[in-house]
């Protein structure tokens, strides 16, 4: 504490060795004045860039990436054939690649540093890079996706059909990063190749050309909106740069050639800038809005017995549409459902509307006549099919065992009869059938006669007898699985 008292107290001290000049707070104790020297010192040294800007240089190399031509328009051609198939079969990962080697960040930040320098020559060829680069773009897209046999809407592409607030934030600080990377002497490579990705300006442009192919205007526009939006923000954030950083605006002998490219950068920055703070707001607004609806939704609209099929929040009519099915919801409950919602701030206004199944007259009762009933019919069929298949391997299996049964079936009194003829001894004839399984295979029909011989027989005729009854009986009634038991010994 002693050595915070001596800096801080030190005048010399915190002008030499902080490099700072700035007054002590008033009424502000010594030792804590030394402390808030040391803070602002550091965060000086951490946050403050102008010491390693090179703004001659940055000049310099905005500049040349604003040419299209040559190696830079095969280069724009063979990405956007990258990201279209990226997108086509949904490959998050095909489309960063493209995004990768894709040149059109270089016209954009050209215009907004061009518009804070007031240099009219380098806007110029900047507008006309950009829109040059933005046709080459769309026309590949559309030639690809024209013929291309998947057409089918895949979330890759249906998430660069309208913009979003967060597209406009990833668009601020996306600029913010790649501008300020670029002051630095020495560009940040990598830091450019993640502005390239965070603000992702092919995937919208290839969207517009999916929208031209299969004649989608609304996902057409959407996208081209989005290309826009990020656009105009990496612009603004290359001049907001620009300006911080002073950097040295482009000097005309011809005076009045100034004042007239100082008016023309004005106006340029105020129709920009003015309709992209609107864009904000209404972005926000919206998205804040289906926050809030999303929350109450949540948090509100439940009922046992019910589940929700769909909900739209529609923050432009201020109406959200609720899609129910399962139970009938009573009037009461809704009616308790749209007090909380007028008690919610930035909801007060809105007006829910709740479908249900019962109701015949609007989409949920489409959709219960056609996608719903169609699912329960596939599922009973699918069900029934497969009742039919076990009721079909039990009757298998059942008539199997059957025939194997009158296979083994033999006249009994027809044979007991031929038997007490033709072997002396023989006292009891039996007959039955038996089931075996070695847990391995399946069962296995077996038939068993069982014979009972005089003791007045030698066991060893007896054997030979009983032998001779097997071969009878197989050999009559087609029989290999036909065994004759009896008392041979």
């Amino acid at each position: 504490m002693e050595n915070k008292n001596n800096i801080g107290s030190n005048p010399d001290v915190e002008k030499k060795d902080l490099n700072i000049g700035l007054p002590p707070k008033e009424g502000m104790p010594k030792d804590a004045q030394g402390v808030w020297q040391v803070i602002k010192a550091f965060l000086q040294d951490l946050l403050d860039i102008r010491t390693d800007t090179d703004r001659d240089a940055t000049i310099s190399a905005v500049r040349k990436d604003i040419p299209f031509k040559g190696h830079n328009a095969w280069i724009l051609i063979f990405s956007i054939f990258v990201a279209s198939i990226g997108l086509n079969v949904s490959s998050t990962a095909v489309v960063i690649g493209a995004m990768l080697i894709s040149p059109l960040m270089g016209p954009i930040v050209g215009a907004g540093l061009a518009v804070a320098i007031n240099d009219g020559v380098m806007m110029k060829r900047s507008l006309l890079n950009l829109l040059v680069m933005m046709v080459l773009s769309v026309l590949t897209a559309t030639i690809y996706f024209s013929l291309s046999p998947m057409k089918e809407e895949t979330t890759e592409l249906l998430a660069r059909t309208y913009p979003t607030i967060l597209d406009v934030l990833v668009a601020i600080f996306g600029g913010l990063a790649l501008i300020v990377a670029k002051t630095k002497s020495g560009t940040i490579a990598s830091v450019i190749f993640g502005v390239a990705i965070a603000t992702a300006l092919m995937p919208p442009l290839c969207t517009v050309g999916y929208g031209i192919a299969i004649s989608n205007w609304n996902y057409a526009s959407g996208a081209l909106y989005l290309f826009f939006i990020n656009a105009v923000f990496i612009a603004l954030s290359a001049f907001t740069v620009a300006k911080l950083l002073r950097f040295p605006l482009v000097k005309y002998a011809n005076q009045k050639k100034r004042k007239r490219t100082t008016a023309y950068a004005t106006i340029i920055a105020l129709l920009v800038l003015v309709p992209s703070i609107w864009t904000f707001y209404k972005l926000l607004k919206k998205q804040v809005y289906i926050s809030k609806a999303e929350t109450y939704i949540t948090d509100t609209v439940r009922y046992d017995g019910a589940e929700i099929l769909k909900r739209v929040e529609d923050p432009e009519t201020e109406t959200i549409d609720i899609y129910f099915i399962g139970a009938l919801i009573p009037q009461f409950k809704i009616s308790e459902w749209k007090e909380k919602l007028k008690g919610i701030s930035g909801l007060e206004t809105s007006t829910l509307v709740i479908h249900q199944g019962a109701d015949q007259s609007n989409e949920l009762a489409e959709r219960l006549s056609t996608e719903l009933r169609s699912g329960i019919l596939e599922d009973l069929y699918v069900k029934n099919q497969e009742a039919l298949t076990s009721k079909d391997a039990r009757i298998s299996f059942l008539e199997s065992r059957l025939t194997d049964l009158q296979a083994s079936k033999i006249p009994f009194e027809t044979v007991r009869k031929e038997a007490k003829i033709n072997y002396d001894g023989l006292e009891r004839f039996g007959y039955s059938t038996l089931i075996t399984s070695d847990f391995d295979n399946e069962p296995d029909t077996l038939t068993v006669i069982k014979v009972q011989w005089s003791r007045k027989i030698r066991s060893r005729d007896r054997i030979k007898q009983q032998q001779k009854m097997q071969l009878w009986l197989k050999e009559r009634f087609k029989l290999d699985t036909l065994v004759v038991e009896g008392n041979t010994r």
